[in-house]
């Protein structure tokens, strides 16, 4: 029987303020930069640009004039001390790039990529196509529908419907088919297929077909696909009649095939191509890691002069009774030194943060040694910085570092760990390493099973099961020993 009652709940609610600064935090340095400009439109009390002296003594006489009109003002609602600095609140001292560089000022700015998307690419290509008005409206169509490993997955018969529905035009299976194949002549090769066998089959149709090991390659493909992908190569053998060396020819031409021909242009088409943006910059002097925040291209932000100055004159004994105006700019001021407060607030997280992991992980980035990477996980660094697991969760997130090793995502450095035979911990990053390169070495005709490299691992010193050994080759996106089979 259900009866009613009173029950009290302890719950923690997060201010708009505490998500703001939540979601600051996530932020990698590009999005940042457009979120800054963002409230650089929408809030005209928020300025940018260094803070001069002319500004400082402009501060200065507005505490001055603050503390002569203090006996007028003193019993209106909005008093003009709640929103203006006074000498010990120096609110165009929050800089953004304070502690940002290192003594070394020559960071250079990583530039966007100015490469063209896969849809323009094509695009072009189709101008020097003799295409009727009709054809060029199903060809856009269709392009717009590649994705971005250069694959048109959706079904015919569905673009039909599509096109008489999106652009009123009437057009059959066979006219889009025909237009089909024209694209499917553009670059790169294999672009517009419909599967992995016609991309390799349309890759393969423009190599010399009289060469033997071309011609041993399509009937591979077109009449043993299946026992291809998985590597059956005595039943390709049977079914085409191939001797050894014909048949480690034709493989040599279809590996070298590119299976997904949109993925030379690193990014789906409808995005514009953009380069790693690091976050961080770490360098090495006198054998000591030193870090800095990448903020190259965030301004230094401050309360607009003009804003404050329409704060004074409103809150004059003349205009003192003008509380909505008041009002209005007092939210607006409030607003930007709240941001400003928690942008510094967001630097001063992020650099604490991967201070600690550099410390922590000190002896990969003197060396650039990974087998010095030690095992650390969240907690770790939470430990080290007295914050919270969700906020380095936060800040390790998309986001990058620049090391004179190259480029690395923070969660590269996090990793977990196992006791050796001899009771030493090692991160799993380094057992990965191994293993990769035991398979590196492996004879390829008789590729090692997850078996085996468990038993060699153990003869390392290393225990353990092969269900692991299965995940961390899977892992590191290595297929079974079946498929890594090749004909020498």
């Amino acid at each position: 029987m259900l009866k009613p009652g009173l029950q009290q709940k302890l719950l923690q609610k997060l201010s708009p303020q505490q998500i703001q600064m939540i979601k600051l935090l996530e932020l990698p340095t590009v999005q940042l930069e457009e979120r800054i400009k963002k409230e650089l439109e929408e809030n005209p009390a928020l300025d940018e640009g260094p803070d001069d002296s002319e500004d400082e003594n402009f501060q200065d006489n507005l505490t001055n004039e603050e503390e002569d009109n203090s006996a007028d003002n003193s019993e209106d609602e909005f008093s003009i001390e709640d929103y203006l600095q006074d000498e010990d609140d120096e609110i165009p001292a929050y800089k953004l790039q304070a502690n940002n560089y290192s003594k070394d000022d020559e960071h250079k700015e990583i530039p966007y990529s100015a490469a063209k998307t896969f849809h323009e690419f094509l695009q072009e290509q189709l101008i020097l196509k003799d295409l009727t008005e009709k054809e060029k409206i199903i060809a856009e169509y269709l392009i717009g529908n590649i994705d971005e490993d250069g694959y048109l997955r959706r079904e015919i018969e569905n673009i039909v419907d599509d096109i008489a529905f999106s652009a009123n035009i009437d057009a059959t299976e066979q006219e889009i088919l025909n237009v089909l194949e024209i694209i499917q002549e553009l670059d790169p090769p294999g672009v517009g297929a419909q599967n992995l066998q016609e991309c390799l089959l349309i890759q393969l149709e423009r190599k010399e077909e009289q060469i033997p090991a071309v011609k041993n390659a399509k009937r591979i493909i077109v009449d043993c696909f299946e026992e291809f992908t998985k590597k059956h190569y005595h039943k390709i053998k049977s079914k085409c009649d191939l001797e050894d060396e014909d048949l480690k020819e034709a493989i040599d031409i279809i590996i070298k095939l590119n299976p997904k021909p949109g993925s030379s242009f690193g990014e789906p088409q409808t995005r514009s191509f953009n380069a790693i943006i690091p976050d961080f910059i770490l360098e090495i002097e006198n054998n000591k890691v030193i870090v800095s925040l990448n903020s190259r291209n965030t301004p230094e932000l401050r309360i607009s002069k003009m804003f404050s100055q329409m704060l004074e004159e409103y809150s004059s004994s003349k205009n003192k009774n003008n509380k909505e105006a008041i009002a209005f700019i007092k939210q607006k001021i409030d607003s930007a030194k709240w941001f400003i407060d928690a942008i510094n607030q967001r630097q001063n997280t992020l650099l604490f943060t991967m201070n600690a992991i550099a410390e922590f992980q000190k002896e990969f980035f003197l060396t650039g040694d990974e087998t010095k990477l030690k095992p650390m996980i969240l907690k770790d660094i939470a430990e080290i910085t007295g914050l919270d697991i969700s906020t380095i969760s936060r800040v390790a997130n998309s986001k990058y570092v620049a090391t004179p090793y190259g480029n690395f995502p923070l969660k590269y450095f996090f990793s977990e760990g196992m006791q050796t035979e001899t009771g030493e911990e090692v991160s799993t990053r380094e057992i990965k390493q191994i293993l990769k390169e035991c398979i590196e070495k492996e004879n390829k005709s008789k590729p090692l099973t997850d078996d085996k490299l468990a038993e060699i691992l153990k003869s390392k010193g290393y225990i353990i099961a092969r269900r692991t050994v299965a995940k961390y080759r899977e892992q590191l996106g290595i297929p079974v020993a079946r498929l890594r089979k090749e004909l020498l």
